[in-house]
């Protein structure tokens, strides 16, 4: 016989929703800008009271209905800011020759290395350092590149003067988009990860076991920002996950029989180039 169980789970609300847009009209209705929309949207439906933070106040109807991100059911309060000055937390700029040939350095042979993993067709997500700079040696095919803050389609790092402060990666890093490329919140890029839709995950670690468990995110009594979407990533059953790094640190080894930091996932790397 079959036995079935029903465990009731209550949504998380809470009692207030703080989030920035980049316009609202009078009724409530909002719009994020490039990459800026990230969390926003979603946050913005789960607060009691949501206040939104903007940076212009419009007319009703100057917003088109089908450009509204947050319809003005889910915003109760509009602040519109004045004098606020964007700040880049990462900028992030395009080398002036791309193409350097590489040395042969340990990190510019796993680089090197790494460019190969890349097939044509590919939906790729890259961590930031050598996964992101792999991506300069992309050539003759055509991979899009994904960031779990809501960008399909990544370009390469913007030109001296062009850096746009609402559009970064996961990382915070200032980036560009390519023609076709589309913008979205996180929850839908998430939907792409954890769908397994995205063919392949590089990203760097910290520690890999003997049985592919990873560690990437955090060494305990230092201060971390967060997972990030590194669990998603590795968790996806459709993706490829290719770790790269150096397998020593300040000589200590990194791949190791079992991982002694907090682990990202277990069972979860299927390469590691190093």
């Amino acid at each position: 016989c079959k036995q079935w169980y029903q465990r009731r789970v209550r949504a998380i609300t809470g009692d207030y929703a703080l989030v920035k847009a980049y316009r609202a009209d009078e009724a409530g209705n909002l719009v994020f800008r490039q990459s800026a929309n990230n969390f926003n949207q979603p946050m913005a439906t789960a607060g009691n009271i949501t206040i939104a933070e903007v940076e212009e106040i419009v007319p009703l109807g100057s917003i088109p209905a089908e450009d509204v991100h947050v319809p003005c059911i889910f915003v109760d309060r509009i602040i519109q800011r004045s004098g606020h000055e964007k700040r880049i937390e990462k900028l992030t700029l395009l080398r002036e020759d791309p193409g350097k040939k590489l040395s042969d350095s340990p990190r510019d042979r796993i680089i090197r290395r790494a460019a190969l993993e890349f097939t044509d067709g590919m939906f790729a997500n890259l961590g930031i350092g050598i996964p992101m700079m792999a991506a300069n040696y992309i050539s003759g095919i055509t991979v899009t590149l994904q960031s779990e803050n809501g960008i399909l389609g990544l370009g390469p790092f913007p030109s001296e003067g062009h850096q746009d402060p609402d559009l970064i990666n996961a990382g915070k890093q200032t980036v560009t988009i390519l023609p076709g490329s589309s913008l979205f919140s996180s929850d839908t890029s998430f939907g792409m990860i954890r769908g397994g839709h995205v063919d392949l995950t590089m990203l760097g670690g910290l520690q890999v076991s003997a049985n592919g468990d990873l560690a990437n995110w955090m060494i305990p009594g230092k201060m971390v920002k967060g997972m990030g979407g590194a669990m998603d990533l590795v968790g996806s059953s459709g993706t490829t996950v290719v770790v790269t790094m150096e397998h020593t640190a300040r000589g200590a080894h990194k791949i190791l029989p079992e991982c002694t930091l907090p682990l990202t996932g277990t069972q979860v790397v299927d390469k590691i180039i190093t």
